[in-house]
Parts: C-alpha cells; sequence; structure tokens
C-alpha cells in the first residue's frame, strides 16, 4: 500500500505544478506532437514557456490538430518516423533537451488488429530507440513516457488498477504498450538512473476534448455523425471506461516532470485518470453528449461487436494524488459538455488555437 506523505515534504506548490518560472526556457523535446494529445501539449508548454522541439510522423486525418492550431509556429518540429533511430538520435543530440516527452504512438485498438506489425514497430521498437537516444545526454533530467490504461492485464474487475498491478494485453495494442511498460522500466534500471536521469511512465484514461478527428473514438465518431444527420451506433454501451478531458493527463505530466526534477528518487509509473467512483459508461457519455448536441440519433447495439475490447477499466491515482498533489478539476458532465461546445465552435468558423487556449485558461483558473 502507497504510504502517504505530506505534500509540502516534497517541494510541492497547492496548485501541483506547472510553474511558469520552472519551464520558462526550459529545453523540451516532444514525441508525437502532429498528434491530438501532443498538440494540446505542445500548446501548453509554449503557453508555460518552454522552448519545444518535436518530432511526429505527419498527420494522421484531415482535418487535424496540428494543422489547424499551427502547431509548428510553436516548436522546432521535424516530420519523421520514431522508428528511424538515426534520425532520432540527430535530433537529440541537436536539441539537447532537459527534459522529454514521449507520446508518439500508434494509439488505437482496432487499427492494431488490422496491422500488428506496425503497433509493435511504433510502440515497442519507438520506445527503445528514443530510450536509446537519451544515454549519455549530460543535460537530461527528467524523461516522461506516456502509455494507456489499457497496459494493465484485465481481468473485467470493478477494482482500479493500481501501478503496482500486472501488467498485460490481449489485444496488440494493449500488448505492445505494456511491453513498452517492460522496456521504460529496464532502461531506466539499466542506464539513466544511474545517468541522474528520473524516467517515469504515465499511464493515462481515456481522453476526450476538441480536436481529435481520428477514427474509432468515441465522441469524434459522435461528432462526424451528428454533422450528417445520421445515425450514431454505438458498439459497447455498457463499457465501463476512466473518461477524462485532455487537459487532465496533460497537467498530470507537466507536475510530474517538475516534481520529479527534484524528486528523481521517485521515478516509476503514475496512474493519471478522474477519481475511480467516477468512471462511466459509454453510454452514460453519449447521452451527455447528446443532451450537449442536441437533437441526434443513436443506435445502441444489444451484444458486443467487432474483435476484443476490454469491459470494465478504471484507475487508482492515489499515487499521482499524493505524490504529486494531482487533482481531477472538471467533472465527466463538465467534460463533456467542454467537448461538444469546441467542436460546434470550430464547426461555425470559429479559431481552433483560440479555443484550446481558451480551454486551458479555463482549467488553469479551476486550480
Amino acid at each position: 500500500m502507497l504510504r502517504q506523505r505530506p505534500l509540502e515534504n516534497l517541494g510541492m506548490r497547492d496548485k501541483g505544478g506547472m510553474d511558469p518560472e520552472f519551464w520558462r526556457g526550459r529545453r523540451v523535446l516532444l514525441t508525437g506532437h502532429t498528434g491530438f494529445k501532443g498538440a494540446w501539449l505542445t500548446l501548453w508548454l509554449h503557453r508555460l514557456g518552454a522552448r519545444v522541439a518535436a518530432l511526429s510522423l505527419p498527420p494522421l486525418t484531415q482535418p487535424n490538430l496540428y494543422d489547424l492550431t499551427r502547431i509548428e509556429t510553436f516548436c522546432t518540429g521535424i516530420l519523421n518516423d520514431i522508428r528511424d533511430p538515426s534520425s532520432l538520435a540527430d535530433l537529440v543530440r541537436e536539441t539537447n533537451p532537459e527534459i522529454v516527452f514521449h507520446l508518439a504512438a500508434q494509439a488505437l485498438v482496432r487499427p492494431s488488429y488490422r496491422d500488428p506489425i506496425e503497433t509493435f514497430g511504433t510502440n515497442v521498437m519507438g520506445t527503445a530507440h528514443l530510450l536509446d537516444a537519451l544515454r549519455g545526454r549530460k543535460d537530461l533530467r527528467v524523461a516522461v513516457l506516456i502509455t494507456p490504461d489499457k497496459v494493465y492485464r484485465n481481468h473485467e474487475w470493478h477494482w482500479p488498477y493500481r501501478e503496482e498491478d500486472a501488467l498485460g494485453g490481449r489485444d496488440p495494442y494493449s500488448a505492445s504498450k505494456a511491453a513498452s511498460e517492460l522496456i521504460i522500466a529496464s532502461y531506466r534500471e539499466s542506464f539513466l538512473k544511474s545517468q541522474g536521469v528520473a524516467v517515469a511512465s504515465a499511464r493515462a484514461g481515456n481522453v476526450i476534448g476538441g480536436g481529435d478527428w481520428s477514427e474509432d473514438r468515441l465522441l469524434p465518431d459522435a461528432i462526424r455523425a451528428w454533422r450528417e444527420g445520421q445515425v450514431l451506433p454505438i458498439r459497447r454501451p455498457d463499457a465501463i471506461r476512466p473518461w477524462q478531458h485532455v487537459l487532465e493527463p496533460l497537467a498530470g505530466y507537466l507536475s510530474l516532470a517538475e516534481f520529479l526534477w527534484n524528486h528523481p528518487h521517485q521515478a516509476g509509473p503514475y496512474n493519471f485518470g478522474p477519481d475511480p467512483q467516477d468512471a462511466a459508461t459509454v453510454r452514460q457519455v453519449i447521452e451527455l453528449a447528446r443532451a450537449a448536441y442536441g437533437d441526434v440519433r443513436v443506435q445502441y447495439a444489444e451484444a458486443a461487436e467487432g474483435p476484443h475490447e476490454a469491459g470494465c477499466l478504471t484507475l487508482e491515482i492515489a499515487k499521482a494524488r499524493n505524490l504529486l498533489g494531482f487533482r481531477p478539476r472538471w467533472p465527466l458532465e463538465e467534460t463533456v459538455r467542454r467537448t461538444v461546445a469546441w467542436y460546434r465552435a470550430q464547426l461555425e468558423g470559429n479559431d481552433a488555437r483560440g479555443l484550446c487556449e481558451a480551454d486551458i485558461v479555463a482549467y488553469e483558473a479551476r486550480a
């Protein structure tokens, strides 16, 4: 059981990190900046005053948040594959980062069934290439590598998973991310800890928010269907997930990096999500979205359709709460309402960057 320690003894501020004085001028390397979470994190780091270098594949969807928010103006970025070790090593050497955030991934379950080799190559070897490139970097202090809630061996029980629970994965995506956790731990213990680098994995629950147009994601699929006046089919309405606004885990990543800078001995895995009792079914999320959007139609499947996906998954966040002062700020109803409002405003012609910045300001104010 995690032993609680007073936050003041760990030097944390009441609002849980994200101190502009800490981030101003900080050299940060971020992988995956063309993706949904990566674009949001790049915007936030820029707002905090960090100097961001980035690497990622070109955006996978049209439209996409990277183009709409002009992310390339906020960072020194290159469009390349995380599986190219020489390009990655060159970028690390040239930018000499102090902090690294690794978000580049094949991040979807159903595509992992269609192309498991690409999924394993990106998520497993991409992680290994990055960690290997960090060896010997004298100015590097912290590396936060992002993995999902699906890294845990899923028993379909209602108890939340803790950081010390067994890893595993039935589908290729979950297995690839569980394997990447083993690689992260291996490089931490074998190389980077002795180098003075605090290496952490951040395991985040299901994220929603404006600017995601990926396939097979709940609210992006809903927005696409409802915009065209179509019925939204729902495959697994009773599946339980730890839903959270995208800014919640990003705040956790930033707080974790800031915390580990001064407390490297606390490196390791951290869960980020809503409080376990606030996990919700797919049906609950869709009903909230339907209420926020207006007159739309939904068709719920009576039996699970498609390849296997976890039915029940929740996270215990006591470690992040006790050590980082992490507290979810937006309840599910507000999270869904803000997400739907973002998409509707963007479709009506409002600037995507301004919409993101308004959400960040509102989130910071909630501290």
